[in-house]
């Protein structure tokens, strides 16, 4: 599933892309990734509205956009294998392509198409006012890119659990947008057992992954930038970083940084890898 890197190289390439332009038509294929509201409303709500921002939080896409009746939001959830291309109209289509916006253009036609192969993405569009509970929105913890994000912060929720680490950094009500991939980079990178419990991590510790989780998700953030014409020759498959990947997908191979072979273990259900040397139980 991507994960907060992948949703933000999504935003920053549609951004330029969206900003200012008007719906013209939409087309829906099917209407069970529509989650909210019922096909034909979303249709008509969205038919003539233009693209004002677009925005992020935790592993959701935010546009908002200005309606004849009044500010929408489109969230949308791209789950396992949902896609977001902006393409030129007359561009071959990805398979199981589901929603079809066409946008004004002077230069003959964009389209903004939602394609996912497991139809486990979902679209909501929000009218002001609406409560962020019909997306989850709501239920999200704090962004681990803001200011918020502080040791004192994480040992507040954390620092009296039993759970792994690795299942705490994983709770999106706590902190919204890390998952399996990057929770093992995270804790790599401060030396963590990724099955330690929270409730024994040091007050230095907590400041450490004050520091690492947002520098690790900076980091893959930037790396995974690509512009709307890479994202379509790639065909919008392309979001991981796995040349920049350290422990992720590498169990067997030696440690980058002490040459120990990388472990993978079963944590909470979830699949974690990690140096045994680098990053010892105690």
């Amino acid at each position: 599933m991507p994960e907060l890197p992948e949703i933000e190289s999504v935003r920053r390439m549609l951004e330029p892309g969206l900003h200012g332009r008007r719906v013209e038509a939409v087309d829906v294929r099917r209407a069970d990734v529509v989650a909210h509201p019922d096909a034909e409303t979303f249709r008509r709500l969205l038919t003539g509205a233009v693209f004002t921002t677009a925005g992020r939080r935790g592993k959701f896409l935010v546009l908002g956009l200005a309606g004849a009746e009044g500010p929408l939001r489109l969230v949308i959830h791209l789950r396992m294998t949902g896609c977001l291309l902006l393409a030129p109209a007359g561009h071959p289509e990805e398979k199981h392509t589901h929603v079809v916006l066409s946008l004004s253009d002077s230069s003959g036609g964009t389209e903004l198409r939602f394609s996912d192969t497991r139809r486990f993405g979902r679209l909501w569009l929000l009218e002001e006012g609406e409560s962020d509970a019909l997306c989850g929105i709501d239920r999200l913890g704090v962004e681990p890119l803001s200011p918020a994000l502080t040791a004192e912060y994480l040992s507040s929720k954390f620092g009296r659990s039993a759970r792994a680490i690795k299942s705490c950094l994983l709770d999106q009500s706590v902190i919204a947008g890390i998952g399996n991939i990057y929770s093992d980079e995270i804790l790599f990178s401060a030396g963590i057992h990724p099955e330690r419990a929270a409730s024994g991590l040091t007050a230095e510790e907590w400041e450490c992954l004050a520091e690492v989780i947002p520098e690790r998700l900076g980091y893959f953030c930037a790396k995974n930038e690509m512009t709307s014409e890479e994202a379509l020759d790639l065909r919008g498959r392309d979001y991981r970083n796995t040349p920049f990947l350290q422990v992720y997908g590498h169990e067997g191979h030696p440690c980058p940084v002490c040459g120990s072979a990388l472990r993978r273990i079963v944590v909470g259900g979830r699949s974690s890898v990690f140096c045994p040397e680098c990053q010892s139980i105690g």
